[in-house]
């Protein structure tokens, strides 16, 4: 089992004490090896090796993107039976609710049949490859909660991210390079970087965020009329400080800020070349629709790739402005047209290149939209319409990495309220997940304030049907 007893306790702390110098530097070099490379080995055969994880914040409409429904369309615009509302709960709609059908044209894609929206043509192009999962639920309705309940398996703060629990588990592949990486394209969720925490997981294991313009990691340049030799001069002394006080009272934090502090100085070299795009061909570029020195959703995904290639374990991207309440059939159509083709190269490239079969990409978000017209926008004014909460029925998409590919999971009712077949909690996904990087979810496990945490709580089964 791995667990957090594998870092030093009180006890530990005061055998360091009376220890001497040369264990307690042995015993720092064991820690960081641990933290920055992974010591464990997986529980069985892994699958995947890298995962890219597509966060659409805000909420993407499966009903306007991925699950058609010709019986909401015939009632499209009528009252909504109320024996369909009972035990439904919904975040903002009130008042007389009429049944919503789409505005979008649907049709059949590849070998699969896989039938997508009109806003997704290039996503299309690539059905064969993809598993569409139609049959996702979740237990929070309100976006920061069930944003940190996708990630983390609860629906409050303090518990580590999916991509801390990998890179506790199974380490880094690249020792000049963190195992876990964030892009953001626009603001983060409401739940924020929470998103990327660590919890109460020691900290080396915390995301960085990278930025797909300007200073690539902030803080990572040496100050001006500094040289790397001054900088390295700084380092040791800082590094010998720290190591007397990790002798002296055995902190494992000591070990993160050591390990912060050195892969600073290795991303110093590492990192700029990393994130120059304008190495790619045109041809890569004009795949993915990335533009050097742009922030943006494409250069994010290209960027994913040079990073799982590189080695990194756990690439996160977040795009902002899914949140259609109001205005939905042009922010939609907008919105899909920032992450199609990206998304869609993605899977090509990582599939031209042979890396498709050992990375793990997943697109979603924390919920669905609800079967039912919302005409209001932000200000409370009334608009075209928009869509509602939805965490009882939704969409999401996985490809490569041990994923069987070309198949739509899972099937909602005939209006979309509910789950018909093939159910599968945010649990069971993540359980799957990590089965996939070799990880049985049961045995991940860290020890916290007197109990055994993991990702997914006390829940979550395996989802056999999409696994290849």
């Amino acid at each position: 089992m791995i667990t957090g007893t594998e870092f030093l306790d009180v006890s530990r702390r005061d055998f360091f004490r009376k220890s001497g110098l040369t264990l307690g530097t042995a015993a720092l070099g064991s820690l960081l090896e641990r933290e920055s490379f992974g010591a464990m080995r997986p529980h069985f055969a892994p699958k995947a090796k890298h995962v890219i994880y597509l966060h659409m914040i805000g909420a993407a409409s499966q009903l306007d993107l991925f699950d058609y429904k010709p019986v909401l369309q015939q009632h499209d615009g009528q009252k909504c039976p109320d024996e369909l509302l009972k035990g439904k709960r919904f975040a903002f709609i009130g008042g007389e609710m009429t049944l919503a059908g789409t505005e979008f044209k649907f049709q059949k894609h590849g070998q699969s049949g896989a039938e997508l929206s009109e806003l997704l043509p290039h996503l299309g192009t690539v059905a064969d490859d993809i598993c569409i999962v139609k049959s996702l639920h979740t237990n929070e309705i309100n976006h920061a909660p069930a944003q940190m309940f996708l990630h983390t398996g609860f629906g409050r703060g303090g518990r580590p991210s999916m991509g801390a629990w990998l890179t506790y588990g199974l380490g880094s592949d690249n020792a000049d390079l963190p195992a876990y990486v964030v892009l953001l394209s626009g603001p983060p969720g409401g739940a924020g970087s929470t998103l990327w925490s660590t919890g109460f997981l020691p900290s080396v294991y915390q995301g960085i965020q990278f930025r797909s313009s300007g200073e690539p990691v902030l803080f990572l340049n040496n100050p001006k009329e500094q040289s790397a030799k001054d900088r390295r001069r700084v380092l040791d002394a800082v590094r010998e400080l720290n190591q007397a006080q990790f002798n002296t009272v055995g902190d494992p934090e000591i070990t993160t800020r050591i390990s912060q502090y050195e892969m600073a100085y290795r991303m110093q070299t590492s990192v700029p070349g990393l994130m120059d795009i304008t190495q790619e061909s045109k041809a890569t570029l004009d795949m993915y629709g990335a533009e050097p020195g742009k922030a943006s959703f494409a250069n994010n995904c290209l960027l994913a790739r040079r990073l799982v290639e590189r080695g990194v374990r756990f690439v996160q991207l977040f795009d902002s402005d899914w949140d259609h309440h109001g205005g939905l059939k042009q922010r939609l159509t907008a919105k899909a047209k920032d992450v199609d083709q990206a998304m869609a190269a993605l899977v090509r490239d990582l599939k031209q290149r042979g890396l498709l079969d050992e990375t793990l990409i997943i697109w979603g978000s924390e919920f669905g939209r609800t079967p039912l017209r919302q005409g209001i926008d932000g200000n409370g004014t009334k608009t075209s319409p928009g869509r509602d909460h939805h965490k009882d029925a939704y969409t999401m998409w996985l490809a490569g990495g041990g994923i069987k590919p070309g198949i739509t999971y899972g099937k909602t009712d005939e209006l979309g309220f509910d789950i018909a077949e093939n159910q599968v909690h945010t649990h069971d996904l993540n359980a799957t997940v990590l089965h996939l990087l070799g990880i049985d979810h049961e045995r991940l496990t860290y020890r916290y304030q007197g109990r055994d945490y993991r990702l997914t709580d006390i829940h979550g089964e395996l989802v056999p049907g999409i696994m290849a």
